[in-house]
């Protein structure tokens, strides 16, 4: 947090970053109950839409937005693309539930029984005691995060390998065998929308995985050196900045992504293609009728995407000034001193 070099800064309750900016075993902990929080959406909302669930109306128009994704891993699907068996929808559910309990017990430990700060840990955990300040532990850190993403893309592919997804070209669902191909994937930066091959996904996706362990694994080897230990800035606000920028970069590359393609995000199981429109702010809209009041899946996570990465923009800005040293009370002050100034005029 920002003390603008007063060490006897303090923050209000709802400040909550404030209680573990110095404190990496509470650290620890948010970041398990956080995981658990997560987890019990994603269970409970899995529930929730499977209990209003039709199979009499398309799926795309139900304003679902966890079953059309479940769907899309061809998980209980019949040759139809509707949902025929709902036991691995409640399996999934119920997994996510009884995760989140155990994320949330993690958290509840490591708050209760372990060290506020990990220096003070026995053995390995020791070592993911950290300092905002020391770019060699931070980046040590970033690694172990970047192998973690990396097997998540892994696991991705081989269960479109082994399992198969869904593919909206053929309406069922199938095996698909990566195109590892480097110069395919580096010819999508600038036209990924035109994407309609499930095997460059699967391929891009595979790459992407090798580029996050590879990541990883240099991170935990080395340390920030030339340009990047001069530029950047080490501290609190600056890594949550940063943060905070990569999740609105991505939140609005799907948005996009999410509004046009039918490749990863097939008609039958998000409605058709939206299009943009401008109010007080742009948004997407349904390009067909569905109801009064009633939105397609797509519009949901389009629009979603969208306001979030939006947000997720206003609070890089935020915190990478306030990270700078820019203290915004004296925005209020100037305006009341320009105020005090024009009375007494």
């Amino acid at each position: 947090m920002q003390s603008y070099g007063s060490p006897d800064t303090t923050y209000g309750w709802w400040a909550g970053n404030s209680g573990v900016a110095n404190r990496s075993g509470s650290f620890i902990a948010a970041h398990a109950a956080h995981a658990g929080l997560m987890m019990f959406w994603a269970g409970a909302f899995t529930l929730f839409e499977l209990a209003r669930y039709n199979t009499a109306i398309p799926m795309g128009e139900q304003g679902l937005i966890v079953l059309p994704h479940l769907a899309g891993l061809g998980i209980g699907l019949n040759e139809a693309g509707e949902i025929s068996n709902t036991e691995p929808y409640i399996a999934t559910a119920a997994f996510h539930m009884v995760s989140s309990a155990v994320l949330g017990a993690a958290g509840f430990w490591h708050l209760f029984r372990c060290p506020k700060d990990l220096s003070a840990a026995e053995g390995r955990a020791q070592k993911f005691d950290f300092d905002w300040k020391d770019p060699g532990k931070l980046t040590f850190i970033l690694g172990h995060h970047l192998i973690f993403l990396g097997l998540g893309a892994i696991a991705f592919v081989e269960w479109a390998k082994r399992h198969g997804i869904y593919d909206a070209a053929t309406g069922m669902v199938r095996t698909v065998e990566p195109n590892i191909d480097l110069n395919m994937v580096w010819g999508y930066q600038t036209n990924f929308l035109s994407i309609t091959s499930l095997e460059d996904i699967m391929g891009g996706h595979a790459v992407l995985a090798f580029a996050l362990i590879s990541g990883g694994a240099w991170h935990i080897a080395t340390k920030p050196f030339g340009i990047f230990k001069k530029v950047l800035i080490y501290s609190g606000e600056a890594v949550l900045s940063y943060s905070l920028a990569g999740l609105s970069l991505m939140g609005f590359v799907t948005a996009l992504w999410c509004s046009v393609n039918t490749t990863i995000y097939p008609t039958e199981l998000y409605g058709d293609v939206l299009k943009l429109s401008f109010g007080v702010a742009p948004y997407f809209k349904d390009s067909i009728s569905i109801g009064t009041d009633l939105y397609t899946s797509r519009a949901w996570l389009a629009n979603t995407h969208l306001f979030l990465a939006f947000f997720f923009l206003q609070g890089h800005l935020w915190h990478a000034l306030r990270s700078m040293g820019f203290d915004f009370k004296k925005v209020s002050e100037a305006f009341e001193n320009l105020e005090s100034t024009r009375v007494s005029a």
